[in-house]
């Protein structure tokens, strides 16, 4: 039963209870929990705080309601790990899910405009970007900078559809040696916030890349836009993994 001399409101208290039976299984992604009636009648409470309960759990994309049928448990969102550093769309191939990537324009030796994030700022290297789209809505925006000594010529290669790794090992036999990233929570300006079809105010998971190979430290630098509304973002810990 929920305490009602708890200093936690009764509408949160119930959508923890909720959500640790989503967790646990009792309820299965796709089954009807309770009608509001019934929940109220379990708990002792007021079909209004059940009916915030279930709202707070519909914003946060635990449960949805269909009109007419009830609220049902949504599926999990599909996890994808990103940030090995075998490559985004190997990430996506791994887990079977047909994803769409496409490059915004051809690769292009540009001298870096002054970011002090960049580690590439003031120095010339190639540069590109990829849309990833999933069936409904994209996913992802890369923005990828490449050293212009190590990959002498990127801007001479058909790059559509291929792994950027594939294309360092076949064609520069170059294999990451290691790497740094960072996560922060990122607004988008006007264009950007276009390609992935979000508001400027919307957030995003922002993740920076910096992998350091053999022959040259820092070689490439990619930013990644990611989009959390229907993907789940995670890193696997431990070694670096290769494709």
């Amino acid at each position: 039963m929920l305490n009602p001399q708890a200093p936690t409101p009764l509408y949160y208290q119930l959508a923890e209870k909720l959500a640790a039976g989503i967790r646990a299984g009792t309820y299965a992604p796709g089954s009807r929990i309770p009608s509001e009636h019934q929940l109220a009648a379990s708990y002792g409470i007021g079909r209004p705080t059940v009916r915030q309960a279930i709202d707070s759990l519909v914003r946060k994309g635990l449960l949805s309601r269909r009109r007419g049928s009830g609220t049902f448990v949504c599926e999990p969102p599909q996890e994808i790990d990103l940030f090995s550093l075998d490559g985004t769309s190997a990430s996506f191939r791994k887990k079977g899910l047909a994803m769409d990537s496409r490059l915004l324009g051809n690769a292009a030796l540009q001298t870096v405009a002054g970011d002090t994030r960049n580690p590439f700022a003031g120095r010339q290297a190639y540069q590109l970007s990829r849309l990833t789209r999933g069936e409904k809505m994209p996913v992802l925006l890369e923005e990828l900078f490449l050293d212009a000594e190590l990959f002498a010529g990127l801007d001479r290669l058909d790059l559509t559809g291929q792994s950027l790794s594939t294309v360092a090992a076949e064609h520069f036999y170059l294999r990451p040696s290691g790497g740094r990233q960072n996560f922060r929570i990122s607004y988008l300006d006007d264009k950007r916030a276009r390609l992935l079809e979000v508001a400027t105010d919307t957030p995003l998971l922002l993740v920076e890349r910096l992998l350091h190979f053999p022959q040259k430290e820092g070689g490439f630098f990619s930013r990644l836009y990611c989009r959390t509304d229907q993907f789940v973002f995670s890193q696997t810990l431990g070694g670096f993994n290769h494709e």
